[in-house]
C-alpha cells in the first residue's frame, strides 16, 4: 500500500476483519460466557457475514470509501443483537461521516476518521477508559497511531504500533472490575476475565495492520 486508502484498500481491511471475527468467533463466545450474554461471537459472526454477503453482490470500486463504511455501519446496526451491533456500526457511521466525499484517505485522514468512529462509541455508550469495554483497546490505538504519524511513521508502521497497544489494552482489560454493559452486573466477579469487545476491536485494529500496511 502507498500510505493511501481508499474503497478497495477499505473493503480488503472490512473483509479481513471478517475472518478474523469467523476464526476467533469460539474464542469470544467463550470469553462473553464469563461475563456476558455468550453471544458476542455468534453476533459479530452474523454481522461480518451480512457484511461481507452485502460486499459481494456488486463491485465496490466505483463506490466513494465513505458510501462503503456506510453500508457496513448500516448492515452490523441490522443485522448483530446486544451491545456490539450499535456500537460498531456508530463506529463505521462515523468514519464514514469523517471521510466525506474523499476518494482516498491519507495516513492522517485515515486516524482522523478511526478516532471519529471511537468518538461515536464513546457517544453512544458512554465509555471511558478504565471500564472493561471495546473502549479500551480502541483508545490505546487511536493515541498509538496518532503518536507514531507524529513521529513520521508511515501509515504501515503507525498502524501496527497501533495493534501492539490495542492487544496491551485488551490484556490489561482481564483485571478490570466492569463498569458497563452486562459484565457490570457481575461486580468483582467479572475480574480476572478478558473483555470479549474489547477482544473483538483488537482484531478490527490488527486487521487493519496487516491490511493497510
Amino acid at each position: 500500500m502507498s500510505g493511501t486508502a481508499g474503497t478497495a484498500e477499505l473493503e480488503s481491511w472490512i473483509r479481513a476483519f471478517a475472518e478474523a471475527i469467523s476464526a476467533h468467533a469460539e474464542e469470544l463466545t467463550r470469553l462473553d460466557s464469563a461475563i456476558g450474554d455468550a453471544d458476542h461471537g455468534v453476533n459479530m459472526a452474523r454481522g461480518m457475514t451480512a457484511v461481507v454477503a452485502k460486499l459481494d453482490e456488486g463491485p465496490q470500486d466505483g463506490t466513494a470509501p465513505g458510501v462503503l463504511l456506510k453500508q457496513v455501519g448500516m448492515t452490523l446496526v441490522s443485522t448483530v443483537g446486544g451491545a456490539s451491533g450499535p456500537l460498531y456500526g456508530t463506529f463505521f457511521l462515523r468514519m464514514a461521516t469523517a471521510m466525506g466525499d474523499r476518494t482516498e484517505l491519507g495516513a492522517a485522514g485515515f486516524a482522523e476518521a478511526f478516532r471519529a468512529g471511537i468518538g461515536g462509541i464513546v457517544a453512544r455508550g458512554k465509555a471511558e477508559a478504565g471500564d472493561k469495554t471495546m473502549f479500551d483497546a480502541l483508545a490505546p490505538a487511536a493515541d498509538a497511531l496518532d503518536a507514531a504519524l507524529a513521529a513520521g511513521d508511515e501509515l504501515g508502521a503507525a498502524l501496527r504500533a497501533a495493534s501492539r497497544a490495542a492487544d496491551a489494552g485488551r490484556d490489561a482489560t482481564t483485571p478490570l472490575l466492569a463498569r458497563k454493559g452486562r459484565a457490570s452486573y457481575l461486580g468483582e466477579r467479572s475480574v480476572g476475565h478478558q473483555d470479549p469487545g474489547a477482544t473483538s476491536a483488537a482484531l478490527l485494529v490488527a486487521a487493519a495492520a496487516d491490511v493497510l500496511a
